[in-house]
């Protein structure tokens, strides 16, 4: 009998050594499948990892064009739900007079108006960019 334990102490030694480290495996697995994707900043608090993105984002101004382009054509290339189109400079001069001149449309590019969002669809972009590809795309 004692020829029989020592052939079972073996593989059973095996299975809970296998056990064990498939557990681990699991448990690694399983904080890896549940680790955040990001994180939330506040604009004006420091944001760790905000720089490696933002410097790989490609660092700098992107043009008006590069903006109207990524993210102004969809509703202002075809004046989708009101929006004036780009290069109808009268829509455009409408709109200044009625909300302050080009510091008023920036605001309410900023702010969302009607269908669009805060900032159209750029998130991203500095109010200075916005002002610029309002520029762009109005003519004044």
């Amino acid at each position: 009998m004692n020829l029989i334990k020592k052939m079972l102490v073996a593989p059973a030694t095996v299975l809970a050594l296998w056990a064990v480290s498939a557990q681990a495996t699991t448990d690694q697995a399983i904080a890896e499948r549940l680790k955040p994707v990001g994180e939330v900043c506040v604009q004006g608090q420091e944001c760790k990892g905000v720089e490696a993105v933002a410097a790989s984002a490609g660092g700098g101004a992107r043009s008006a064009d590069d903006i109207i382009a990524k993210h102004c054509n969809a509703c202002h290339s075809a004046g989708l739900l009101g929006a004036p189109k780009i290069g109808d400079t009268a829509a455009w001069k409408e709109r200044a007079d009625h909300q302050g001149g080009l510091d008023g449309i920036l605001a309410k590019a900023i702010s969302g108006i009607n269908a669009m969002p805060p900032k159209g669809t750029c998130a991203d972009c500095s109010d200075d960019e916005l002002l610029e590809a309002i520029k762009q795309m109005s003519g004044l």
